[in-house]
């Protein structure tokens, strides 16, 4: 396999272990490259547009490969996945294939949803929100960003019925949501089988996200489910192997440990 070069550009790097990036798109785009063995740099920006050269559409992750860039997701994951030779959908029929898609629509489109209500939505969260997105902005731009930012996704979420009529909905619906994946969590190995593919890096980047000071609430519901938890702490210890170059292993999720949960053990109780 020939190891192009790459550059990934994302948002400001995050100070907490085991989270790369506060956007779980971008997120997504780091374990994908993780589970394939590449290596690869990073560049950061302030906001989204800050490589609006690359993708017009002014938002972020954007894959450099060779100088060429690529943008979207999905799009980012097919390619990391071409490159490396399929280790992402290694072995897999062409309807678990299409499977996997599936399960990436749904992460896409219902758990990065419930990313954006947690942090930017929720009045509960988006004091640490604003400051972990915000702090080291030019205080001028810090005066009006965050609200314009906030009204923006707000009306997106909104445009997408996704608070609608209220915030407690989507929070009856995020629980439910969880029961569900709480339900199709293997019991051991990955997301379709012994070896993670697209379908967990998809699923793991917006819940991964959730796990973290920036909102408790949803921490502590998706830590209430035990087979969810345990699959998500596997694919993060997959990722770290894979990044040192040692291959999966199917095994039993590992301790849970206070660098993994962030300093979250005492709110969990």
């Amino acid at each position: 396999m020939t190891t192009p070069h790459l550059v990934l550009c994302e948002l400001r790097a995050t100070t907490i272990p085991r989270l790369e990036s506060h956007s779980a798109e971008c997120l997504k785009a780091h374990r994908a490259l993780q589970l394939c063995g590449f290596s690869y740099e990073r560049r950061h920006g302030d906001r989204p547009d800050a490589f609006k050269r690359y993708n017009p559409a002014g938002q972020v992750p954007v894959l450099l490969i060779e100088g060429k860039p690529l943008a979207d997701s999905t799009r980012i994951v097919s390619r990391i996945d071409a490159l490396s030779d399929g280790r992402l959908t290694l072995g897999m029929t062409h309807s678990e294939r299409a499977e996997a898609y599936l399960w990436e629509e749904m992460a896409d489109n219902v758990l990065v949803g419930f990313v954006e209500a947690a942090r930017w939505i929720d009045e509960e969260n988006w004091p640490k929100t604003r400051a972990a997105y915000f702090s080291r902005m030019p205080a001028f731009f810090r005066f009006f960003m965050p609200a314009l930012v906030r009204r923006k996704i707000r009306a997106r979420l909104v445009a997408k019925d996704f608070i609608r009529p209220d915030l407690a909905a989507c929070w009856e619906r995020f629980e439910e949501t969880l029961d569900r994946l709480e339900l199709c969590s293997p019991s051991r190995g990955f997301w379709m089988g012994d070896r993670p593919s697209r379908a967990d890096v998809a699923i793991f980047a917006p819940l991964w996200s959730l796990r973290t000071e920036l909102t408790l609430r949803q921490a502590r519901s998706i830590a209430a489910r035990p087979r969810l938890s345990a699959w998500l702490r596997r694919v993060d210890a997959a990722c770290a192997r894979a990044a040192r170059g040692e291959d999966f292993v199917a095994e039993d999720a590992p301790e849970e440990t206070e660098t993994v949960v962030y300093a979250l053990a005492a709110s969990f109780g």
